[in-house]
């Protein structure tokens, strides 16, 4: 059976692969959306950058924690942040869908962007699922919260992709952001739960 010092540093890789993968994918959606002018890229980048700061935040948690500091103070902390995220992230949605439903912004069909979203839509459930079952084994709040980051990134993969594929086949500009919407309600509660310390426990 593994010691909690080596579930501690299994935590670390994740949260490494996390921060380094959202930074490219963060930096390649902004770059596409750019080029297609598409606000759901954008909006995809932005997305994957709150990813890179939860998972930082909790990657500095479990460093600190193989340093030998009180892991729940770190703990506390991490929550409380990862949390807070969770609402930064809704309100962007919410402020971005709302716009584009407004003003009727038609993006280019963007071929590299629907490849983008394929390959998160593949990598963001595995990477969920191993961060909340090492997350469960440290009773760790933070770890298990900031999986639902990951969560959240592969089901904002699901609205893209299916905004640009019917966008490009129909003209059906308006999938993604009423898509995008829907997320909201779950976005607030898992934010609610991360900040009030009962992530640990869904």
């Amino acid at each position: 059976m593994q010691s909690r010092q080596e579930y501690v540093h299994r935590a670390i890789r994740l949260e490494y692969f996390t921060v380094g993968y959202n930074i490219l994918e963060g930096i390649a959606a902004l770059a596409l959306g750019g080029v297609a002018n598409s606000v759901a890229l954008i909006g995809f980048g932005l997305d994957s950058f709150v990813e890179t700061f939860s998972g930082f935040v909790v990657l500095r948690r479990f460093r600190a924690e193989a340093a030998g500091h009180c892991a729940e103070e770190v703990e506390a902390k991490a929550l409380k942040y990862v949390g807070w995220s969770f609402f930064i992230l809704a309100a962007y949605i919410a402020v971005d869908a709302g716009h584009k439903l407004l003003t009727a912004e038609r993006p280019d069909p963007s071929g590299p962007g629907i490849v983008l979203a394929v390959l998160s839509l593949v990598i963001m459930p595995a990477l969920a699922y191993r961060k909340r079952s090492v997350g469960r084994r440290l009773a760790s709040a933070a770890l298990v919260s900031d999986s639902k980051q990951t969560v959240a990134c592969a089901v904002l993969s699901v609205f893209l992709l299916a905004g640009l594929v019917l966008n490009a086949a129909f003209g059906w500009w308006w999938a993604d952001p009423i898509g995008a919407l829907a997320m909201l309600p779950w976005l607030i509660q898992e934010g609610r739960e991360a900040l009030s310390g009962r992530a640990c426990c869904d």
